[in-house]
């Protein structure tokens, strides 16, 4: 559009010099010098003028399209921030889930490694499936049932002889056959927690227990000479204490 303009009056400023340029007759009277360079710098003023409008429309042009650019690129911008945004949640949100699968990970592995327990004064080392076995048994002689805690200590002890808990299942076991007034499995029960573990706590006690059996089975002669060899084993013992009266009773 600018280009036709400027050629417009290109056209129209030739025509002008043209007419200038050419005598004519005096009494014609078209134009003299002074009309004829008036003519030129009107055209020339008008041409100035048609070329600011020009420009200014084109700056006003280019203007627009730089802020509809500018308002496209911000656009852009803020989708692109969106989508960092949500990127950023979800990276975050995975690794707090990957943090808390290697947590719970690391706590189930645990569950199933061995652990440290202080059983009757001494440290000792026990699977958790030695835990559960040894804590449902005993449940279930507090509960009274004692024929199913026989059970369960038996099979406790055959499961794991080895175990730290071991000496108490025993111990337990006897106990269990003295509450169903089995006193002959009672003492061979009492007299392995002798035998096999007689540093344990529950040694004076499996042997108060087994002369309280011989008592039961009206044998006071076994029973007496449990109670002295209790006695004699652990002097000084609250359960030597209990066996000296007892023994005073059965005299």
């Amino acid at each position: 559009m600018k280009t036709s303009i400027h050629s417009t009056l290109a056209a129209a400023l030739t025509v002008v010099f043209i007419y200038a340029a050419v005598p004519a007759p005096a009494q014609a009277g078209l134009f003299d010098d002074d009309e004829a360079r008036r003519a030129v710098l009107d055209l020339r003023s008008r041409i100035d003028a048609s070329n600011a409008r020009i420009d200014s429309k084109a700056d006003k042009s280019s203007t627009l399209d730089l802020a509809n650019q500018n308002e496209q690129l911000q656009t852009e911008i803020a989708k692109l921030r969106g989508q960092i945004e949500l990127l950023s949640n979800e990276l975050a949100n995975a690794q707090r889930r990957q943090k808390d699968f290697y947590v719970d990970l690391d706590n189930r592995m645990r569950k199933l490694e061995p652990q440290k327990v202080t059983v009757d004064g001494k440290e000792a080392s026990v699977q958790p499936s030695e835990q559960l076995a040894y804590d449902a048994a005993l449940a279930i002689f507090k509960a009274g049932d004692y024929k199913r805690a026989g059970a369960a200590f038996s099979d406790f002890l055959r499961r794991y002889p080895q175990s730290g808990y071991a000496p108490s299942a025993q111990y337990w076991l006897g106990n269990a056959y003295y509450a169903q007034r089995d006193y002959k499995n009672a003492i061979a029960a009492q007299q392995l927690v002798v035998q096999n573990y007689p540093d344990n706590p529950k040694a004076a006690d499996a042997m108060l227990n087994i002369a309280s059996c011989y008592t039961e089975l009206k044998d006071k002669a076994n029973a007496r000479k449990t109670l002295d060899k209790l006695i004699a084993q652990y002097p000084g013992s609250a359960t030597a204490q209990i066996a000296n009266e007892r023994l005073s009773a059965l005299r």
